[in-house]
């Protein structure tokens, strides 16, 4: 079956979905889409510092964006606005990435498909991968969740019930960390933040709870991946950006949906 690059791209879309979209839920309610942005753009630098050091790109991927995570963790706490503070890291990362990709000698890059993502490019190897880091993301955020959800929604009462909200931020940037180490050859670096935030923000209006937001956004991105496949198919168009289309037509529907149904 995984012989068809079609099954295989099908297959990366929906594993990608299901670990972007409850995650993503999380980073619409904290309001964290630019600490995505800023993780997704450091992931470039990833990239070519393990074709520099003949590593694999997830692990390269997976450990800049951890460090970048840290590192927004440790300044915000030092008196900069959050919002310049991920402007700042974000696009610098993404410069310093591009800037160190061009250092490469003897290594093949295509940098566009790290950008804006190649699903159709994707190997066996890459589907175990993004399945891997997928079900790794659900258990971490199942075995967390109710913790997550207190932590996020009142600080002062996850305290009262014993509960660190620096400890669940911890667990969120892991979390974050494997996503983007597995999007960035489907989607590509500067499409992730966009798989994280519109199948969650699509879901929003059509959910009564945070778990059934979760599930809702699963679906919608799911279906956004394969949509966006069929659709890049048929009109020959770029991969990753038809499935964020696709996406953002849905969070269109649901928008107008919920705003008929507020009315009603």
């Amino acid at each position: 079956m995984l012989d068809s690059f079609l099954i295989r791209a099908a297959l990366a879309g929906v594993g990608v979905a299901l670990a972007a979209a409850p995650l993503g839920c999380f980073v619409v309610w904290r309001r964290m889409a630019y600490f995505g942005d800023a993780t997704a753009h450091a992931a470039i630098l990833g990239v070519a510092l393990s074709l520099a050091f003949s590593m694999s790109v997830f692990v390269g991927a997976l450990v800049v964006a951890l460090a970048m995570a840290g590192l927004v963790s440790s300044l915000s706490n030092r008196g900069y606005a959050m919002d310049t503070l991920l402007g700042v890291l974000a696009h610098s990362a993404l410069a310093f990435g591009l800037v160190a990709a061009s250092f490469l000698t003897g290594v093949r890059l295509d940098l566009m498909a790290y950008l804006f993502g190649d699903i159709l490019a994707v190997s066996r190897t890459d589907v175990m991968v993004i399945w891997g880091g997928a079900a790794l993301v659900l258990a971490l955020l199942s075995w967390r969740w109710s913790a997550l959800l207190t932590a996020t929604l009142n600080t002062d009462l996850a305290y009262a019930s014993g509960i660190d909200p620096r400890r669940e931020q911890l667990v969120l940037t892991v979390a974050l960390a494997v996503v983007v180490a597995v999007a960035i050859k489907v989607v590509g670096a500067l499409l992730i933040g966009a798989m994280l935030v519109v199948p969650a923000a699509a879901a929003r209006p059509l959910a009564r709870t945070p778990e059934s937001m979760a599930i809702i956004a699963a679906v919608i991105g799911a279906a956004s991946a394969l949509g966006g496949l069929a659709a890049a198919f048929r009109f020959d168009t770029p991969t990753g950006p038809t499935i964020v289309c696709v996406a953002a037509v849905c969070f269109a529907v649901t928008a107008v949906f919920g705003g008929v149904r507020r009315a009603a």
